[in-house]
């Protein structure tokens, strides 16, 4: 398994918590620190069965600044999406955990990290 989270974040906090409580074995991807590619993002929204805008955080300064809430939301703008969260990783919801069976979830949830779960 393998976790994107953010050290600031409670709700990666939380997600490593319960993680740690299962015992699962799993690996840190700090993705700030250690951003994506744009490959990586294909990867992960295909596991997760999600468009990029769906785990764009759209609250953040960033998004303002680049006017993502206009950007349309469709096949042809895909691309585009996932550059701005390659470029801009800050952007992306967090935690994002994979699975090795290949599943994904946004662990925003105590129920979702759980689902990863043996």
């Amino acid at each position: 398994m393998e976790i994107w989270i953010n050290p600031a974040c409670s709700k990666c906090a939380s997600a490593l918590s319960l993680l740690d409580d299962a015992g699962a074995t799993y690996t840190v991807r700090r993705y700030l620190e250690e951003p994506p590619t744009a490959q990586d993002i294909e990867d992960v929204l295909q596991r997760l069965g999600m468009q990029p805008w769906d785990i764009t955080r759209l609250t953040e300064p960033t998004a303002a600044e680049l006017g993502l809430t206009a950007w349309p939301r469709d096949e042809s703008h895909r691309r585009q999406w996932v550059t701005a969260l390659a470029a801009h990783p800050i952007l992306i919801q967090r935690p994002i955990i994979t699975a090795d069976d290949g599943t994904a979830v946004v662990g925003r949830s105590p129920d979702s990290v759980r689902s990863l779960l043996p």
